[in-house]
């Protein structure tokens, strides 16, 4: 089967990078429609991949008879209402995480879906990433034992001269760097160990200074800024409202502790520490994404190098993980990809995190459950 794609939020951080490993899957897809806000952006990618529809309204391209797969790129509180009109229109359904503004509207475009038999995808990178499979199968062999404690620190630093974008705005991010990098972290630890998490507390904070303000700009173009200029070259600044930083305790269902600590922020510096620590009956692993490095401690003895897995990162996502994955949904066949129903599951532990953060206690995930997945 070729896909006929559609993509809205089609000029983005995220959407621009995905357009491109789909051009590169001629056999695979076709990209038809594009739809975006910016309008000299939107005809650059018009021309670059030879859309027959660019649009700035999303509906147009849910709506085109030749599109029959919708790529979902567009900022997080927009996602609820174009999933679900991809449902009702019969389109399988590509959504960028969080896949909802909150755990409700997650649930009810996960059953939407499911219940019109339309395939679904949801792009939790860091299942792919090798080390972890590796981290995986060390586990799942039993070399760990009871898996008792979780550390985990994912720190995705920005530029400290970075202006704001959408994702700094509590409004239409939805919940800051809990959902943004949490989500990614989550689902990793949830698929390394088939568990889910019961209860979390977190504190959780907005700790860069306040940022330069210059309007509409999407990320790159605000990565790029920053790397280049100071803050006190703009004209004005402005304190970000969406979370930065979180630190968040949390309790799995097999009485497993966890620690997780979450950041955006400039000077919480990627690849000072393992991002992954898993602490067993029998041994603890430490998971270096940024190395590849897998060390183990067996019972008493200090930690040792167990091995080294390489990833040199330049792979088509699409064509190796989220077209096969939509093609066994469409054929009735089971997946171990992530879809729609992970995407519930793990917004279920990011809401809890974020109103244990503004309600400054424990929360149980039951209490925020919507819903069952089978």
């Amino acid at each position: 089967m070729k896909f006929g794609i559609g993509v809205i939020g089609a000029t983005g951080f995220i959407g621009s990078p995905y357009r491109k490993e789909i051009r590169e899957s001629p056999d695979d897809a076709t990209i038809v429609a594009l739809c975006a806000r910016r309008r000299d952006l939107l005809e650059a990618a018009g021309d670059e991949d030879g859309a027959k529809l660019i649009t700035h309204d999303w509906r147009e391209v849910i709506e085109h008879d030749d599109v029959d797969t919708v790529l979902v790129a567009t900022p997080d509180a927009l996602h609820y209402e174009e999933v679900l009109a991809c449902a009702k229109a019969g389109k399988h359904v590509i959504c960028e995480k969080p896949v909802g503004i909150n755990v409700a509207q997650a649930h009810e475009m996960w059953a939407a879906c499911r219940e019109a038999g339309l395939a679904d995808f949801v792009p939790f990178w860091t299942r792919y990433v090798p080390v972890y499979g590796r981290a995986r199968e060390i586990f799942r062999a039993g070399r760990l034992g009871d898996i008792r404690a979780i550390v985990c620190r994912w720190h995705n630093p920005r530029p400290a001269a970075m202006p704001l974008t959408w994702r700094d705005d509590a409004t239409r991010s939805a919940g800051g760097s809990i959902a943004d990098v949490g989500s990614h972290a989550y689902d990793t630890i949830r698929w390394m160990l088939d568990l889910e998490a019961t209860r979390v507390f977190a504190h959780a904070d907005v700790v860069t200074p306040a940022k330069p303000d210059l309007g509409d700009i999407n990320l790159e173009e605000a990565i790029q800024w920053g790397r280049t200029h100071t803050a006190d070259e703009s004209p004005r600044l402005k304190k970000a409202t969406a979370y930065d930083y979180a630190a968040i305790s949390f309790e799995m269902e097999n009485g497993a502790v966890g620690s997780l600590v979450l950041s955006h922020a400039p000077f919480f510096r990627k690849g000072f520490a393992p991002e992954l620590e898993l602490h067993g009956t029998q041994a603890s692993l430490s998971v270096d994404r940024n190395s590849g490095e897998l060390w183990l401690a067996e019972g008493d003895r200090e930690a040792e190098l167990l091995e080294t897995v390489p990833f040199s990162g330049d792979v088509n996502r699409f064509r190796q993980h989220v077209f096969p994955a939509l093609r066994a949904q469409i054929a009735g066949e089971p997946i171990d990809h992530p879809s729609l129903a992970d995407g519930w599951r793990v917004q279920l532990f990011t809401d809890a995190a974020a109103l244990s953060a503004q309600e400054q206690r424990s929360i149980e995930l039951s209490e925020l459950a919507v819903g069952q997945v089978s």
